[in-house]
């Protein structure tokens, strides 16, 4: 059950046939192999009229598949926000600016998330923020041991380990 796959059309028949036994959603995650929220995802999304229909199903989900669309911001708008990390700009700058110049909408959230999915995968765009990110500290001393992490607003918290 580890990673992400999509159903099978075998593994919809099989769903099927457990819908129509009475099944619980719990066991029908059971005898496919598959989480349970993936059943109850497949049944909601697909369940019609006449209760759920796998061949239909699996035609829903190919066509849901063939319909996913680009990413909404494109390689050229995040080579222009990198080229602005580098040069010490914010990403709540270079939001401000994508919008203003560009009427792209993009949040500085967005912008933090892949400045660390860069870092995950090995690039150095991180090391163009300002701030970085702050870390845990643990401090011992002889008998007692505490831990000091920053909060939000750069708050300091001191708790006793």
């Amino acid at each position: 059950m580890n990673g992400y796959t999509q159903l099978t059309q075998e593994q919809r028949y099989q769903i099927y046939a457990l819908v129509q036994t009475g099944q619980t959603q719990t066991t029908m995650a059971g005898v496919v192999g598959v989480h349970k929220s993936t059943i109850s995802r497949e049944l909601r999304r697909n369940r019609g009229h006449r209760g759920y229909r796998p061949r239909q199903a699996h035609y829903r989900a190919q066509i849901r598949q063939a319909n996913q669309c680009c990413p909404r911001i494109s390689p050229a708008a995040w080579d222009q926000v990198a080229t602005l990390l580098r040069e010490a700009w914010s990403p709540e700058q270079i939001q401000g600016r994508l919008h203003r110049e560009h009427r792209l909408t993009i949040s500085h959230e967005w912008i933090y998330q892949h400045i660390y999915q860069d870092k995950r995968t090995g690039g150095d765009l991180y090391r163009s923020l300002r701030w970085q990110k702050k870390r845990l500290q643990i401090l011992e001393r002889d008998d007692w041991c505490c831990q000091i992490c920053f909060g939000s607003e750069n708050t300091l918290h001191v708790h006793a380990v």
